[in-house]
């Protein structure tokens, strides 16, 4: 058998020089797949068959098409082609592409968990209100000439325009049952939830990959607030001083909004919803790291 190499041409750290690094180091036979369009690397792990490895070059994005498609016990190489990558990074593997490669070609393997919403698997997060609606007013933007996304200072002026509009100011209109009302929601199967470059965000207490899900919902947040959020999730400490409802090794987790709100899985917008239904899929896949 040999293996497969999905790779998404478009994301910010991909391109012809650096995919042929890559193939090199994986230093295996490798059938390489190139993705034309969103989803399409959905239907290229579904299809994949019995191989050794699936390796994915590419962001968050494809990383996340790639575990809603393959159906076979097949270890998972992510290797770190956006802007964050977020998943290959929690993993521990290195953000360059090629270092990564070589790693993953040693064959080392974990099981881990993943999450699903409403059916839909995340390897790394899955927000309801805020952060989704930043994903979605990032995606507004549009693609550069390139075809890539906006990159890391487009969010940050997205996420400021924001909260000035908001006047950093975010009150109830969700409720996870069994819990009480939140503002929003972020949930998470890993640490960290995110990064700022090379900071990562743990922003979510108690979530592992080797656990259930777990979440954090501000109850209410001010201006004032915000700062310490981020610092404290930096420090790895998320958002503890009693303003926010959470909890960690959860099989399920269910959020009624009080109006339809965005949610985003793994960085993508996954639409409006007025119910969220979390479930943990523990022991899932297994991957390289």
């Amino acid at each position: 058998m040999s293996s497969l190499l999905i790779v998404n041409p478009f994301a910010s750290g991909v391109d012809e020089h650096r995919l042929a690094a890559v193939t090199a180091a994986l230093s295996c036979d490798v059938d390489t797949r190139l993705t034309t369009a969103p989803g399409e690397a959905t239907e290229i792990a579904r299809m994949a068959g019995e191989v050794d490895a699936i390796y994915v070059l590419g962001g968050d994005g494809t990383y996340n098409e790639v575990l809603n498609g393959v159906e076979l016990d097949v270890p998972l190489g992510f290797l770190p082609g956006g802007g964050t990558s977020v998943l290959p990074r929690a993993l521990g593997l290195p953000r360059n592409p090629v270092e990564a490669a070589r790693r993953v070609a040693e064959g080392t393997t974990r099981r881990i968990g993943l999450g699903r919403v409403n059916g839909r698997r995340f390897g790394f997060s899955a927000g309801l209100g805020f952060d989704a609606e930043l994903v979605r007013k990032v995606d507004e933007l549009g693609r550069r000439p390139d075809g890539r996304r906006p990159g890391d200072r487009a969010f940050v002026r997205v996420a400021a325009g924001a909260l000035r509009d908001r006047r950093a100011r975010f009150d109830e209109q969700l409720e996870i049952e069994g819990a009480g009302r939140a503002a929003f929601v972020l949930v998470a199967n890993c640490s960290p939830y995110t990064y700022a470059g090379a900071v990562g965000l743990d922003l979510v207490p108690g979530a592992d990959f080797d656990e259930g899900l777990a979440y954090l919902a501000p109850v209410s947040l001010r201006a004032r607030d915000l700062p310490r959020m981020v610092l404290q999730g930096a420090r790895g400490k998320g958002l503890n001083d009693g303003k926010a409802l959470a909890a960690h090794d959860l099989d399920r987790v269910v959020v009624r909004c009080d109006r339809p709100l965005p949610l985003q899985v793994d960085g993508e917008d996954a639409g409006d919803v007025v119910e969220a239904v979390y479930e943990a899929e523990r022991d899932a896949v297994t991957v390289l790291v």
